[in-house]
């Protein structure tokens, strides 16, 4: 029987929703794989919108749902319909939209709270101890959902390293193309764009994320 995976996005761009490259990398590797996907987004709005040709922020306001959509093709729900027990797994790809729509880790950093409706969907799989696979800085996430002495990874990033730490988690170094797995948590991290150069590098990493969730599944 083919695993049900739900798939978390952020909005639709690296700087202000969710990594274009790693969701599609992510959607494509469970595809290849026979899994049966449904993605997800909170229906709130994005904390700013981002033109991505100069990198500067733009006067107008977006929803992460409908903006998320984009990626989806349009097969996307509300975070709110999702149901624990309808699913095997939970993936989240990165971005920064991951830290600002999901989260508020990119303004508040180790102070941070989890996007109501994504932390009782996340938490609900972590209780029922489903799989989690966490992507470039959606880790920044697993102390918020997991608590205390949750093992993650985002790469090699000092910074954003100790935040995890004073959260409460353990942060584990990682090269582009591997992966970390807490096995008590089951939950597997990765960096991703956190350290690649390319949408190759990224996708070894996540490739393997993927093949590991399913397994846990």
């Amino acid at each position: 029987m083919s695993k049900r995976v739900a798939v978390i996005l952020s909005g639709c761009g690296v700087y202000d929703g969710a990594e274009i490259h790693e969701s599609v990398l992510t959607l494509l590797r469970l595809d290849q794989q026979g899994a049966q996907v449904q993605c997800f987004a909170p229906n709130v709005e994005q904390m700013h919108v981002i033109n991505h040709l100069n990198g500067e922020e733009m006067p107008e306001k977006r929803n992460t749902l409908v903006e998320a959509a984009r990626i989806a093709r349009g097969e996307i729900k509300d975070v709110r319909e999702a149901r624990m027990e309808d699913f095997d797994a939970l993936i989240v790809p990165g971005g920064f939209g991951s830290a600002k729509n999901l989260c508020d880790f990119a303004i508040k950093g180790a102070d941070c709270s989890v996007q109501p409706d994504v932390l009782q969907l996340a938490q609900a799989f972590a209780d029922a101890r489903k799989p989690i696979g966490l992507i470039c800085i959606s880790p920044a996430m697993s102390a918020r959902i997991f608590g205390e002495g949750v093992e993650c990874t985002i790469g090699h990033d000092a910074d954003t390293a100790a935040a995890i730490e004073k959260m409460g988690g353990v942060h584990k170094p990682c090269d582009v193309d591997g992966i970390v797995e807490d096995t008590n948590r089951k939950l597997v991290t990765t960096p991703a764009y956190m350290l690649a150069k390319s949408i190759s590098e990224a996708a070894s990493g996540i490739t393997k994320l993927v093949d590991r969730v399913l397994e846990l599944a």
